[in-house]
């Protein structure tokens, strides 16, 4: 297993070598094989500390929680200190991510954001793709691959990983893994844009009496931005509340030529390219550490306290 810096140094000597994006992302994926999983983690090192913080968080599971403490021998009892810890090699570090931080990670190094912060987030925003589907109708080339949760909810997904268009899927579930795609349940895929050989997504006109996952994508845009899209939220139903914020919206955008759209309240092609470019991607979250030397025992108790994913050694 590598180590933080270990990766850091790979992943600047790939890109100096003008690495392809595609195989940048299966060489970093490669190279951070073991690193372990940790449910709402984005980065933090592997450490006790912030292991305990990310198990108060009130949103996570038993099991993640459980998780959390199996696969750490201080948090378990099995030894006293991360001292020969598989995931402390050669006392180096490594760090903690979930799924969607795991491949959001991959997707950076090669330059390709991804809106939302969350698995179901990023699979309903049509934007992040070129093309989208069925397992089954996947194209061999690198993408995303998710396992959505039942047939009952088809847009709601609770894994993700990257398929590198040779067999072979990384993902980050207990730890991060390398494994064939059939071994794996996987359900949909995606093709992110950025990726190489990009098709533009032909998106349909959308007027009041449309239905299906383009309205819920507008609708979910709008209401993210601040529009108001009716009592019934985002239903995939095109009514005259998502027609009205349609329109709020067009009075104050523009086209990709700098004209101002027709408040029209219907979502054609120059709308649609103005609601993609007013959502933001999700931004990634850079992580920094910082040494402050010379504190007594009681400073690094409140310096704890306020930020509670630090760590103190003595030296």
């Amino acid at each position: 297993m590598n180590s933080i810096d270990k990766v850091l140094a790979d992943i600047e000597l790939w890109i100096s070598q003008g690495i392809g994006k595609a195989e940048l992302m299966a060489l970093v994926g490669e190279d951070m094989l073991g690193w372990p999983y940790g449910w709402g983690a984005v980065g933090q090192k592997c450490t006790v500390p912030n292991r305990e913080a990310r198990m108060k968080n009130p949103k996570i599971s038993e099991g993640d929680k459980n998780l959390y403490k199996k696969r750490c021998q201080v948090l378990n009892g099995s030894a006293s200190s991360c001292t020969k810890c598989k995931y402390h090699p050669d006392d180096k570090f490594t760090q903690l991510r979930d799924c969607i931080a795991f491949v959001r990670m991959l997707l950076e190094y090669a330059g390709i954001p991804i809106y939302g912060a969350g698995c179901t987030t990023a699979w309903n925003h049509n934007a992040n793709w070129t093309q989208k589907g069925l397992l089954a109708d996947m194209p061999d080339t690198p993408c995303l691959v998710f396992q959505r949760q039942s047939k009952q909810e088809p847009n709601k997904m609770q894994h993700i990983g990257y398929y590198d268009g040779k067999g072979n899927v990384y993902h980050c579930s207990v730890e991060v893994k390398k494994q064939k795609l059939s071994d794996y349940p996987w359900t949909n895929y995606a093709i992110p844009k950025g990726i190489g050989g990009d098709v533009p997504v032909s998106k349909p006109t959308l007027r009041i009496g449309s239905t299906g996952e383009y309205v819920e994508e507008c609708q979910r845009d709008l209401k993210s931005l601040g529009y108001d899209i009716g009592k019934t939220g985002v239903d995939g139903k095109y009514g005259k509340a998502t027609a009205n914020a349609v329109k709020e919206f067009q009075k104050t955008h523009t086209d990709e030529n700098g004209k101002p759209l027709g408040v029209d309240g219907i979502c054609g092609n120059a709308t649609w390219w103005a609601l993609d470019h007013a959502i933001e991607p999700q931004p990634i979250i850079k992580l920094y550490t910082v040494h402050i030397p010379h504190q007594n025992e009681e400073q690094c108790k409140n310096l704890k306290i306020l930020y509670p994913d630090s760590w103190s050694t003595e030296e």
